[in-house]
């Protein structure tokens, strides 16, 4: 909203306005909600699942594949306090020596897309390359979760398919 409208509402009585400088495309990026004609369109952030396993650079390997075990999931995010996504480990860093450093054996710099991202090119593309998932952050690299093909697809399905997204 503009501050004008910011300080109308304040005028009104209203205690907790903000005026959100950052513009629309940020409020979507942060996965907050969105009305009117952005409805629609399914979003990275729409699809996104937030049970991601999540270790810290000081754990150990050991520590993390109890973690990805109990989420039943076959690798962990690698984040600080602030959820920022550091790294990744995989299924075969998991697998490895249980007493190594998450820091010394994490993949740096896995692929991520912001929760703002149209769904379907980004289904297309994970289609293209055979990739079944993909960490979703923000645009300062907090983690939101992590969108999988395989609900992509039940959602959208064909993205050639202009009749795909019922949402």
């Amino acid at each position: 909203m503009s501050p004008r409208a910011a300080w109308r509402l304040e005028s009104l009585g209203f205690t907790n306005v903000y005026d959100y400088e950052a513009g629309k495309a940020d409020w979507f990026a942060a996965g907050l909600p969105r009305e009117g004609d952005a409805r629609p369109v399914v979003l990275a952030a729409d699809l996104a699942r937030t049970d991601d396993a999540t270790c810290a650079l000081a754990d150990t390997t050991g520590v993390a594949a109890e973690r990805a075990r109990a989420a039943g999931q076959d690798q962990c995010i690698v984040v600080n306090e602030q959820r920022i996504i550091l790294g990744r480990l995989r299924a075969t860093e998991l697998a490895g020596d249980p007493a190594a450093v998450v820091e010394e054996v994490m993949e740096l710099g896995p692929t991520t897309t912001r929760p703002d991202a149209e769904a379907a090119p980004i289904l297309e593309r994970m289609q293209a390359r055979n990739v079944d998932r993909i960490l979703v952050a923000t645009s300062g690299g907090r983690l939101v979760g992590t969108m999988w093909r395989v609900d992509a697809e039940e959602r959208i399905g064909d993205p050639d398919d202009e009749i795909a997204c019922d949402c």
